[in-house]
């Protein structure tokens, strides 16, 4: 067999499998139709109606001495809830604010679990400690912010923060 009847046979089977997927796509893009022509025909008042609000103008222009009625706007108050913020967990409050200076031991924070850095404040008992923290403290090792420099932190998920701060250093 020669070269040319090779490619001529391969030819022949690629433009043969085109045209069998055209064929196909053909006869699916018919029954589709065949299928949908039933929803929206140009005479039915749904169609008309749904094409008429398409293209309605957005506004009307009056001319002087043309008088117009329009509907008063209606403002409906609605009362929106207050937003409730998950409370964190001493963890989670530790990951997001806290772990920034305690695991580096950046401007003199004592490292998470070195009990020998938090023995002695540990000793000045935890209501202190949650004191400094929320309201900041500057000591001679450091610099504490207040609430680690996450304002948008409560009370309460700061005593939570140290609560488990000082677990894991004891």
């Amino acid at each position: 067999m020669s070269r040319d009847q090779k490619f001529f046979d391969m030819y022949s089977l690629v433009i043969g499998g085109l045209a069998a997927v055209a064929l196909a796509i053909l006869v699916l893009a018919m029954k589709m139709s065949d299928l949908t022509q039933g929803v929206y025909t140009r005479d039915v008042g749904e169609y008309q109606a749904a094409v008429a609000e398409r293209i309605r103008p957005v506004s009307q222009v009056y001319l002087p001495g043309e008088e117009h009625s329009a509907a008063v706007p209606v403002v409906k108050a609605v009362a929106e809830p207050e937003p409730v913020a998950a409370a964190l967990t001493g963890p989670q409050v530790y990951n997001s604010a806290c772990l920034a200076c305690h695991a580096s031991g950046a401007g003199g924070a004592p490292v998470l679990g070195n009990v020998a850095a938090w023995a002695p404040r540990i000793a000045q008992g935890v209501a202190v400690l949650t004191k400094h923290a929320i309201e900041g403290y500057t000591g001679s090792a450091g610099y504490m912010p207040p609430k680690g420099g996450r304002m948008d932190l409560s009370d309460a998920e700061i005593e939570d923060a140290v609560e488990y701060m000082v677990g894991q250093s004891r």
